[in-house]
């Protein structure tokens, strides 16, 4: 008889049966479903199945969380079920019909930024900088810059944009390049298709707007003329070419004999990727572009600009993340240079406002989440010095509700703007500092508008984000869980009065000591629901200096994860079971990155190496390092607990069973 019969049987007919199971798969820990229709599952009666320890939804899967025993529980349910287990990136790719279209393209589009986002918050805060020192006249009566009258500062602006152009202008490279990771192509060949879309060949894409047609040069073929442009900081045609070079790609893998694949799969995939990205991708975008630079210049010189404003302020953002933002600089020039000023760059400069105040929401709102804040807290400087980029791409649009509170209140303080007649001399200047280029007789009235995008959009986000944001999001403790410094170590409450005992290289059978080198920190503090609400059992977790994972005791290896190698479990000598899993969410790299250095049945010795990953991979996918030591199986013991300061792997106690 199988060991979960009754439970399988419970759990198929609970779930809606076979036909609303459209994928399954299984982690470490889980059973992940992709259903039909999830209204069908009965999570009360699921919950309820003795070998269940709790049920969760999240990115379409129906997770059901059934402990390091998973494996044998899976391969029993799809044996009873008569249904197959897929991959699970196939199941991830089934969730997304769980989701609309607007989820899915958001979450494709996070997915494509998200190992960028590091080299927008670095950039952001160069170009914020840059804008400081030189393009605002502090100095001289207001008509000079710091680089106006220091050959230090002048130096220091012309050498940070070495690295500012990195970033923005050559974009395009970084996302071609990012596109064919996540699609699983070769790399180098989206990185060369991104440098083809940048070369100096090429007439750079933001002056395209103030060249004569005429003066554009082109290649020709004789039977036609291609226009050598540019797409410096577009991303809409590198997201295209991304694509296409993507699909080539599989299509000529599949078609050509594997002899020859290597020397004719890259040339017919991106020859032609680089001939449709200059022929087909780049004149779409460019219409684009201009389409929405004539609605901009119609919507000035109506009659309904106070709509138009309302509607430039809650659209800029996304205008923003889409790259062509850029054309409004050519409409912003027009205006300076016929009417002697711009009222379109106040309502920019409020949009970067509004967005770096939702991010400001946000650090309220994950005060107690240190990883967020480390991407919040750039962003929102960043944003508030004029670049919006790293706020919409590492924060806002992840989020989603942060970008609707954004756009929201820049559509409001739009509305002040354009309806007090705020006009600024010139471009260049955005954010808070955007206000030195306005005209002083409205000042006042741009201060009305930069408060009014400063207030909106946090509370907004506040009000939303206490409803929307999950406790681990927020980086709050579970109910009950000690609210102290991370400094005191967390014990539990029979022997509170009890002190960690010191490092030693001997320990005692019942001890177990750090599996990584770094800081231990409570299970309450993982950004994982399952694992800080003691789900899967107690233990502590780390926050790992080094890149491997060794075993807290002498023990015998239970189960690995073979097909991704970022879990395993163990059982010590006296029949305690523990389940090590690096860290959040990885899973989903398929092995990319993690290397195991046992198999199941092996003994094990404390202090042995277990696994061994990859951080930068791991923070390249956009999962934190985190990794947890749980106690699933206790039997009779009670467990003490040590954290909040550093620990040596196989040396420093972490935890004892009593």
């Amino acid at each position: 008889m199988a060991k979960y019969q009754q439970a399988v049987q419970t759990l198929l007919d609970e779930i809606g049966g076979k036909a609303n199971i459209q994928a399954v798969s299984h982690c470490m820990t889980r059973m992940r479903f992709v259903l039909v229709d999830p209204k069908k599952a009965n999570e009360k009666a699921i919950e309820a199945i003795p070998c269940v320890k709790g049920t969760f939804t999240q990115a379409g899967q129906y997770q059901v969380i059934i402990g390091n025993d998973v494996a044998t529980f899976y391969q029993e349910f799809t044996k009873y079920a008569g249904i197959e287990g897929v991959s699970k990136d196939a199941v991830k790719s089934a969730a997304k019909t769980n989701q609309n279209p607007v989820q899915r393209v958001v979450g494709a589009l996070g997915e494509i930024f998200a190992p960028i986002i590091p080299a927008l918050i670095c950039g952001g805060l160069i170009l914020g900088f840059r804008n400081l020192i030189g393009e605002v006249n502090l100095l001289g009566g207001g008509t000079q810059s710091l680089t106006d009258v220091s050959q230090f500062w002048a130096g220091l602006y012309n050498f940070l944009w070495l690295i500012g152009e990195a970033i923005f202008h050559f974009l395009p490279v970084g996302i071609t390049w990012s596109i064919t990771k996540k699609m699983g192509t070769t790399q180098i060949l989206g990185i060369v298709l991104g440098l083809t879309l940048i070369s100096p060949q090429l007439l750079n894409g933001f002056s395209v707007a103030t060249t004569a047609a005429e003066d554009i040069p082109v290649w020709d073929f004789g039977f036609a003329q291609v226009q050598m442009i540019g797409y410096q900081g577009q991303v809409i045609a590198a997201i295209l070419a991304g694509f296409v070079l993507v699909y080539l790609e599989k299509f000529f893998q599949k078609i050509c004999p594997e002899v020859i694949r290597m020397v004719v799969v890259p040339f017919c995939a991106l020859v032609p990727a680089v001939l449709i990205a200059h022929t087909v991708v780049g004149p779409i975008g460019w219409k684009i572009g201009d389409f929405i630079a004539n609605i901009v210049n119609m919507g000035l010189a109506s009659n309904v600009k106070l709509l138009f404003a309302a509607l430039f302020g809650l659209l800029y953002a996304p205008i923003v993340m889409t790259g062509l933002h850029h054309m409004t600089n050519a409409i912003d020039s027009q205006l300076v240079n016929t009417y002697g000023g711009t009222n379109l760059w106040p309502m920019i400069a409020l949009s970067n406002i509004a967005q770096g105040s939702a991010v400001l929401g946000m650090i309220v709102l994950q005060k107690r989440n240190e990883r967020a804040q480390q991407i919040n807290i750039p962003a929102c400087i960043s944003c508030y010095l004029g670049v919006t980029e790293p706020a919409l791409f590492g924060v806002n649009m992840k989020y989603v509700f942060p970008l609707v509170c954004g756009m929201i209140g820049s559509a409001c303080a739009a509305m002040i703007s354009i309806g007090t007649g705020v006009t600024a001399i010139s471009i260049g200047v955005g954010g808070l500092p955007g206000i030195l280029s306005i005209f002083p007789e409205y000042w006042v009235n741009f201060l009305l508008a930069m408060l009014t995008a400063i207030v909106v959009p946090f509370v907004l986000t506040i009000v939303v984000g206490s409803r929307k944001l999950g406790r681990e999001e927020r980086g709050l403790v579970t109910a009950g869980a000690p609210a102290a410094a991370e400094s005191v170590p967390e014990t539990t409450a029979e022997t509170a009065s009890q002190t960690p005992a010191p490092a030693t290289t001997q320990q005692a059978d019942n001890v177990l000591t750090a599996i990584a080198d770094g800081r231990v920190i409570p299970l309450s503090d993982v950004p994982d629901e399952v694992f800080s609400q003691g789900v899967m059992g107690d233990g502590v977790a780390f926050e790992p200096t080094g890149d491997t994972i060794y075993a807290p005791a002498d023990a015998e290896i239970t189960v690995v994860m073979a097909d991704t190698g970022h879990a395993c479990g163990l059982r010590m000598n006296d029949g305690t079971e523990l389940l090590i899993h690096v860290g959040v969410d990885t899973v989903d790299m398929g092995g990319d990155g993690f290397t195991l250095h046992v198999s199941e049945g092996d003994k094990v010795r404390r202090g042995d190496a277990l696994i061994t990953f990859d951080a930068n991979k791991i923070a390249a996918a956009g999962h934190p390092t985190t990794t947890m030591l749980i106690v699933t199986d206790p039997g009779a013991h009670s467990l003490v607990t040590h954290t909040g300061r550093e620990v040596k792997h196989g040396e420093t106690p972490v935890a004892e069973l009593g």
